[in-house]
């Protein structure tokens, strides 16, 4: 065995968890990502999707993307920088940057990418990227390609944050970037008390608005829109494959911005672009998603249900207060006998141990949907209440 495979080989985590029938990665499922899918010939409530809106399996998303396959091909062999930009591409640029209220927008081939290729790019050596600890993996992986200095702040902590700020020379470029929902325990970020330390040192804000969008403010706009900030975050980023029913991502900023990434970004310039169905999914999505308000209404209803009775129950539910709902098991074992009774129960849910989080910090990721129905949420919480008595996570 050569040097790379024998250092790999010692890795037997999921070895040991398949052996003991508990390991919960990579559940085929066979239908479309609704509230129920079918699993194994089973149907079973999903309560592990990110589909906020509840739009993956709606016909006119799946029509847009059919009629644009016909017309453009299933692919485009190459990067928007080179001949990778469809006419679809820009039109939906420009919605955006109308929908978000920014000056123009770029399309990315993935949420992440779209991360990463803007904390990567941006700052030089000389400035400072300053982080939320718990930032999601892709603005993480961004900062680690940057030669910029890293400062990181406790986790929506506004004073640790302006201590790293006076901590930065006056003189060079300071960028806050931070999550506006963090997707693992659900909380939401201090946007106005980020944007005032960030006029008060003169500092730029990026804000992550993957878990945002189609959740908060008005149409969805996220939660920049919600506190009335947008006009003062200076780049905000988001994902299609989440409220928008597709795959992909965006930045919405100002010209000069993306002028200068269009022409640096390299998880831009050297990615193929997204495909026509997916850019068409999108913009059907983004339709349904302005024209039926109800389904936002809905899906906040269904979410503050849930939260009364898991307090209710006596679940631990952190700080969240999102369709994003913690529930700590602080196990990681324990996390995944739960994930997999309740699968035998009917209920699919996600496993969140560490390195995701910290190993006293494990959960089951549940999370919401608009087209959730609340007999539907009612069935999950009274499997939830069964499965969690049997571990002797509540009374």
């Amino acid at each position: 065995m050569k040097p790379l495979q024998e250092k790999l080989s010692c890795y037997d985590a999921p070895q040991k968890a398949k052996a003991a029938g508990v390991y919960p990665y990579f559940r085929e499922i066979d239908s479309p990502q609704d509230t129920e899918v079918t699993m194994n010939g089973k149907k079973v409530l999903m309560f592990g999707s990110n589909s906020y809106t509840g739009l993956t399996d709606h016909p006119k998303v799946i029509e847009a993307a059919v009629e644009a396959t016909r017309k453009y091909g299933t692919g485009m062999a190459g990067s928007p920088f080179l001949n990778g930009t469809l006419d679809i591409h820009k039109r939906l640029e420009e919605r955006l940057a109308d929908y978000i209220g920014k000056e123009d927008v770029m399309l990315y081939s993935t949420g992440f990418g779209a991360n990463l290729g803007v904390v990567s790019t941006v700052t030089g050596r000389q400035d400072y990227v300053i982080l939320d600890e718990q930032d999601h993996a892709s603005i993480i992986e961004g900062r680690r390609l940057s030669f910029s200095n890293y400062l990181k702040y406790k986790h929506n902590d506004m004073e640790s944050l302006e201590a790293q700020l006076k901590s930065c020379e006056p003189d060079k470029i300071k960028f806050i970037v931070t999550d506006t929902v963090f997707s693992m325990e659900g909380d939401v970020a201090n946007m106005p008390e980020i944007v005032r330390l960030a006029k008060k040192y003169n500092a730029t804000v990026m804000a992550d608005e993957a878990h945002g969008i189609g959740v908060f403010g008005e149409g969805g706009r996220g939660v920049c829109n919600h506190y009335g900030v947008t006009d003062d975050v200076d780049i905000i980023m988001g994902t299609f494959s989440k409220s928008l029913a597709s795959l992909g991502g965006f930045i919405a900023t100002d010209k000069e911005i993306t002028n200068y990434l269009r022409h640096h970004s390299r998880s831009y310039i050297f990615t193929a672009s997204i495909t026509p169905a997916a850019t068409a999914a999108v913009n059907a999505a983004l339709d349904i998603m302005i024209a039926e308000p109800e389904r936002q209404k809905h899906l906040w209803e269904i979410t503050n249900y849930a939260l009364e009775n898991f307090r209710a129950m006596g679940c631990e539910i952190g700080n969240t207060s999102t369709p994003i709902i913690p529930l700590f098991i602080r196990d990681d074992y324990k996390t995944f006998h739960v994930t997999r009774d309740l699968l035998d129960e009917g209920v699919f849910v996600n496993p969140v141990v560490s390195p995701a989080v910290a190993p006293h910090d494990t959960l089951i990721r549940y999370s919401l949907m608009a087209t959730h129905t609340k007999d539907q949420v009612t069935r999950s919480l009274e499997a939830i209440q069964k499965v969690f008595r049997r571990y002797g996570l509540i009374k």
